[in-house]
This record gives structure tokens, C-alpha cells and sequence, in this order.
């Protein structure tokens, strides 16, 4: 799997990727590191597919890739891995990615990520996301199935499992708490904006290469990429 991913990183180069590339995928905040952690201090990070605003799969992912990277970059020491909280408000079978682009995702966090998610909650998601986990699930490794929580704000046994993992002060109300969750895009873009100078410092990259704010030195255009092998 190290060879694989090897292999993955020098072609995909995820450490490369820079906000301004993928800040029109941000605009409404589907995907996004929280401002509180959970209660072991790990990162988290918030995603809201009802606000889906692109239909570009490559896009999609390079995203999600991006922040991956941006929260294992901001880990605090001693912790290597994440939490996810996805909020199914507003989503729709108009607003979902293709299984294949779930597929690929799937198939990046398991394969390249292995180690980084700790658990994630899938709050009350409705009853027709049924019949897209029911052929997603299939791509689902064991290992990482058993991270998955599916929890609703009724069961009593989903309230105290959010509970044991996030302070009800600071989690958001959509997913059960008392905090407030705001998504500013111009104030995210400069938090990440920052972190690209430090990621380039961290890889030991060319400053002169990559610029913030929109800008970027180099003329090297990314090509698309093969992310997974094709279904069997």
C-alpha cells in the first residue's frame, strides 16, 4: 500500500494543490475544518453535500484532497488523525455526487488516508440516501465501515454518542449542539491562504512558484488522473 501510495502522491501531488485552485469548490462551504475540535483534540472537518455548488468530479475531489491534506497539516502534535461530521440538510438526489465520484473518494481516503479518519457521523440523513449508500457501501473497506455513525437527533443513543465525542457548547446546533455554524468564504480563504505558505514551507517548495491570492507562477497545467482502478 506505501508503494501504491507513493506512486499516487508523485502523480496526483496533493501537497502542491493550493487554494486559490479549488477555492470556487469552497464558495458555499460544503466542505470545511471546523473552528473547535473533538474532545481527544483531533480536527475536524465539516461537510454539508446539500450545499454541493460544482458538478466537476476532478474538482470535487481535489478539493476534499485539499483539505485532507490542510487538516493533517494543522493536527496539533501527537494527534494524527480527523473527525468528520457531515449534515445532510438540504440534500437531494439533485444536489448528490455520481457514485463514481464517491467511489473515488472512497477508494483515496482508504487507500492514501488510511490512518487519518477516526470516525465520522452521517446526522440524520434522509431516507432516500438509503438507496445511495446501499451501492456505496460496497466500496467500504471493513476497517473503515466500522468508523461510519449514522445518528439521529431523536434516538437518545445517538444524542449521547455526539455527546461523548464533541462539547455540546461548541458543537452546532445542525448536528445536535449549541454552538452556531457560519461559514465565511473570504475569511476561510485567508486561514488556508496562510497554511499554502506554510504546507510550501513544510514540503520544502519553491515560494516563487506558487502564489496566494489567486495567482499562480507556475505554468505547469495538472492534468486529469486515473484516482481508482476500475470497478470489478
Amino acid at each position: 500500500m506505501l508503494e501504491e501510495t507513493l506512486k499516487w502522491r508523485a502523480s496526483f501531488k496533493p501537497e502542491e494543490i493550493r487554494w486559490h485552485e479549488v477555492a470556487h469548490e469552497g464558495e458555499t462551504g460544503k466542505v470545511s475544518r471546523a473552528n473547535f475540535d473533538d474532545r481527544l483534540g483531533r480536527i475536524v472537518l465539516i461537510m454539508r453535500p446539500g450545499m454541493q455548488n460544482t458538478t466537476s468530479a476532478e474538482d470535487n475531489i481535489r478539493h476534499l484532497v485539499y483539505l485532507i491534506e490542510n487538516a493533517i497539516l494543522n493536527l496539533p502534535e501527537g494527534q494524527e488523525q480527523m473527525s468528520w461530521l457531515i449534515d445532510f440538510t438540504g440534500w437531494t438526489l439533485n444536489t448528490n455526487i455520481s457514485v463514481k465520484t464517491a467511489r473515488d473518494i472512497i477508494y483515496i481516503l482508504q487507500n492514501h488516508y488510511p490512518e487519518r479518519l477516526a470516525i465520522v457521523f452521517l446526522y440524520n440523513p434522509p431516507r432516500f440516501f438509503e438507496a445511495f449508500w446501499k451501492v456505496v457501501k460496497y466500496f467500504v473497506d471493513t476497517k473503515t465501515f466500522q468508523k461510519i455513525k449514522f445518528v439521529y437527533p431523536k434516538s437518545k443513543d445517538s444524542v449521547e454518542l455526539m455527546r461523548s465525542f464533541f462539547d455540546i457548547e461548541n458543537l452546532p446546533s445542525e448536528f445536535g449542539g449549541k454552538g452556531t455554524l457560519k461559514y465565511d468564504h473570504e475569511e476561510f480563504s485567508k486561514l488556508c491562504e496562510q497554511d499554502d505558505v506554510k504546507s510550501m514551507h513544510f514540503w520544502g517548495l519553491d515560494e516563487k512558484t506558487y502564489l496566494v491570492n489567486g495567482h499562480k507562477g507556475s505554468d505547469v497545467v495538472p492534468q486529469p488522473l486515473p484516482l481508482a482502478p476500475p470497478a470489478s
